[in-house]
C-alpha cells in the first residue's frame, strides 16, 4: 500500500477543524458559496446588460424561458472575449479566500495547503509537461481514432490567446487551492486519505453539475481528474504541479485545440476541433472532450502511473526530494 500521508496532511492535523465529516463538508460548501459570489461580481456587472438583451430576443422569438435556455444564453455571452478573460482573472478571489480561511479560519499553516518554496519552480514546470501530455493524448487520440477533426484557425488573435493563458494560469491554480489545498488537505488532517481524496474529487466533479452537457460519464471523468490531481499533490507533497496540470489542461483544451472547456462553449483558439462522430461517448458531446472515453482512458492510465510511483516511494520519506 502506498504512503498517502504527506507532510501536508500531517500539518493539517494541527488545525482547529472538527473531526465530523459532515461538518467539514458543510463548512466547505459555505466557503465555496462565498468564493463563487466573489468571483462572479465583476463578470456579472460586465455581462448583465448583454444577457438581458439576449433573453429579450429569445422571448420575442417565442422561446420558453427554461433553466437550460437561460443558462445557455448566459454561457454564450460569457464566452465573449472581454467577459471570459475577466471571469478567468477573477478566480484569483478563490485562491485568496481559500488561503485566508485555511490560515485563520482553520488555524493551520499555509504549508498544509501545499504551499512550499522548495523545488516550486521545478515542480510547476513538470506539471506543465504532464498537463500537456495528458490533454494532447486526449485531443490527438480522438483525432487519430477519427472521432474528431482538427484544423488550423485563420486570423488568430494571439494577444487574446496570451491573455487567456494568463487567465487559465490563475483559474487552474484557484480550483486546485479550493478543492485540493483547502478541501482535500483539510479532510486529510482528520480522516483517512481515501476519504480526503474521494470526497474532494466528488465535490470537484459536482461543482460542474449545472454546466451544459453534464452527465454520468462527465461526473466520472471529472472525479478521476480530481483523484489524479490529489495523488499528484501527495506524490510531490506540494500544490504547484497540480496547479500547472490543471491550468495547462484547460488552456490547451480551450485556447489551443479549440474544444469546449467543461461545456463553456468556444472562444479564440489556435486550432479548432470539430466532431467527426455523432457519438457523445467519443466526442464528449456538448460538455466537450472531458466527457469522452478518451479522457477516461488517459486519466485511468495517469492514475495507475501515480499509484505505481507512490507504491515505489520509500515509506515515511518525502516524495518530493
Amino acid at each position: 500500500m502506498p504512503e498517502l500521508r504527506p507532510k501536508m496532511f500531517k500539518e493539517s492535523e494541527k488545525s482547529s477543524v472538527s473531526e465530523n465529516l459532515i461538518v467539514n463538508i458543510f463548512s466547505f460548501v459555505l466557503i465555496l458559496a462565498l468564493i463563487l459570489v466573489a468571483e462572479s461580481i465583476i463578470p456579472w456587472l460586465m455581462a448583465r446588460d448583454a444577457i438581458y438583451a439576449r433573453l429579450e430576443e429569445l422571448k420575442a422569438s417565442g422561446a420558453e424561458m427554461t433553466f437550460s435556455v437561460i443558462r445557455d444564453a448566459s454561457v454564450s455571452v460569457s464566452m465573449e472575449n472581454k467577459v471570459f478573460i475577466a471571469m478567468l482573472f477573477c478566480t484569483v478571489f478563490g485562491t485568496l479566500i481559500a488561503m485566508f480561511y485555511c490560515r485563520f479560519g482553520e488555524a493551520r499553516p499555509l504549508r498544509s495547503m501545499g504551499i512550499v518554496k522548495q523545488k516550486a519552480g521545478l515542480h510547476y514546470l513538470q506539471g506543465v509537461l504532464v498537463g500537456t501530455v495528458l490533454m494532447s493524448a486526449i485531443a490527438l487520440g480522438s483525432v487519430v481514432c477519427r472521432a474528431n477533426n482538427i484544423s488550423v484557425c485563420k486570423n488568430v488573435n494571439f494577444g487574446i490567446i496570451l491573455l487567456t493563458l494568463l487567465g487559465f494560469l490563475i483559474q487552474g491554480m484557484s480550483e486546485e487551492f479550493i478543492f485540493r489545498g483547502f478541501m482535500m488537505n483539510t479532510l486529510g488532517g482528520r480522516h483517512h486519505p481515501f476519504v480526503a481524496i474521494g470526497v474532494s474529487a466528488a465535490a470537484f466533479s459536482l461543482a460542474h453539475v449545472l454546466n451544459p452537457g453534464f452527465n454520468l460519464l462527465v461526473f466520472v471523468n471529472l472525479a478521476m481528474f480530481g483523484v489524479f490531481a490529489g495523488l499528484y499533490m501527495i506524490l510531490f507533497d506540494d500544490i504547484w504541479g497540480a496547479c500547472a496540470i490543471h491550468s495547462i489542461w484547460n488552456f490547451l483544451q480551450g485556447s489551443f485545440y479549440g474544444i469546449s472547456v467543461s461545456g463553456s462553449g468556444m472562444n479564440e483558439s489556435v486550432f479548432r476541433t470539430t466532431a467527426n462522430s455523432s457519438s457523445a461517448l467519443l466526442t464528449g458531446g456538448k460538455f466537450g472532450i472531458e466527457g469522452s472515453i478518451f479522457t477516461t482512458a488517459v486519466l485511468a492510465a495517469g492514475i495507475a502511473v501515480l499509484w505505481w510511483r507512490l507504491a515505489k516511494a520509500p515509506k515515511n520519506e518525502p516524495t518530493n526530494q
